[in-house]
């Protein structure tokens, strides 16, 4: 609910609980374990619906008819490809500095796109026009995202399949051969309950974007500047690597207690809304035992002598799994190398991104707070 002041409100660091808008997308209840997309369990959603009928929900607001599917998946598929004006570059991105991500070239080839297709600012556009831009942003970015991870790795980059889904579809530019039924079925719940997740950091840093009047290009490099972040969505390798470091069971209990007593974070587990087992690595855990294996059973004893440590270490603070935990663990066993893994999450999560941005600029309104400063007492004299 809006509220008028005439002067600055003091808020906790980091907006924590601040409401800042109205939103017909999604929300979080974190006390009770529980996202929605729009009016439906996210969920539910990732065990019976398919990505492309989701990713229509959060285009159209409402789930598809059949006519209407088969149409969308048509469209989305047509736009996978990448523009003739962006394939002799890629191969540059690719190849940029020692420490690069696919990420990180995608902010770069995005705006390629951007200048190539003369994408216009969310305020000069018409709401036709603004849907379009996000549906092309969605459906590229996987295809320039396995494109630059082919090309640094030495490898041609892979044709999208329109006979594919966008999970298989996925699969098979990474690796370059049609995946399993069982490993396309565990990625595309993967990628449809990580499509979006509240106000997080990088899907409110689109949304300030997107306020600006700014194109939906700049809104989407923007997010993915806050996504890649460790303490954002650049965690399932690590937290993977983590089980790794751990090696065997006798090993967890004087690793997790080696890492609270220096102050480090677990990685992949805590979360800064859930103070119930988040839903999205309860989904996850499911969808690893089901395929099963070593890893999958010894992720599983570390998440439960983790959590019991840290319940005696930290009582009270409720830390359980998170969704990079068992996100990592589903990517390895589906042959997604760990370099890919976040570029996984962020596959999937432009479609959130880009609802939010065409939700902001049918708002109208800048976003710009203010901030309380605390340094030397203003003016004084220059030296």
């Amino acid at each position: 609910m809006p509220v008028s002041v005439d002067g600055p409100i003091q808020v906790p660091p980091g907006l924590r609980n601040v409401v800042v808008t109205d939103t017909q997308i999604g929300d979080v209840r974190g006390g009770e374990g529980f996202y929605h997309y729009r009016q439906y369990s996210a969920i539910e959603l990732a065990r019976t619906k398919s990505f492309e009928e989701v990713w229509f929900l959060f285009v159209a607001g409402r789930l598809p008819e059949p006519a209407e599917l088969a149409r969308f998946t048509e469209d989305v598929a047509a736009l996978r490809h990448l523009p003739e004006e962006l394939r002799p570059l890629l191969p540059a991105i690719a190849s940029a500095g020692d420490a690069f991500t696919p990420l990180a070239g995608l902010r770069t080839a995005l705006s390629l796109v951007a200048a190539a297709r003369g994408l216009p600012p969310l305020w000069d556009a018409d709401p036709a026009r603004r849907k379009a831009d996000a549906l092309l942003v969605s459906a590229i970015t996987p295809t320039i995202l396995a494109a630059l991870h082919r090309l640094r790795s030495g490898l041609d980059p892979v044709e999208p399949r329109a006979d594919l889904s966008s999970a298989a579809n996925w699969l098979y530019m990474i690796t370059g051969e049609v995946p399993q039924a069982q490993h396309a079925d565990a990625v595309q719940r993967y990628l449809t309950a990580t499509i979006d997740h509240g106000f997080n950091a990088s899907t409110f840093t689109a949304r300030v974007v997107a306020s600006t009047g700014s194109d939906v290009v700049s809104a989407i490099s923007a997010a993915i500047g806050a996504f890649v972040g460790p303490l954002h969505g650049g965690a399932p390798d690590r937290a993977l690597d983590s089980v790794d470091e751990i090696g065997t069971p006798d090993r967890i209990d004087p690793w997790v207690r080696a890492k609270v007593s220096a102050g480090d974070r677990i990685m992949g587990f805590g979360h800064a809304v859930y103070r119930t087992e988040d839903p999205r690595s309860v989904l996850l855990r499911e969808i690893a035992v089901g395929i099963g294996g070593p890893l999958v059973d010894f992720a599983t004893t570390v998440e439960r002598c983790v959590v019991e440590v840290l319940a005696e270490l930290k009582p009270g603070r409720h830390l359980y799994t998170n969704v990079e935990f068992y996100a990592g663990v589903v990517m390895e066993l589906c042959g997604i190398p760990r370099t890919m893994f976040t570029p996984t999450f962020a596959a999937s999560r432009v479609i959130g991104w880009c609802a939010n941005v065409l939700e902001q600029a049918e708002e109208g309104k800048m976003i710009r707070p203010a901030a309380h400063y605390s340094g030397p007492p203003a003016p004084q004299p220059l030296p």
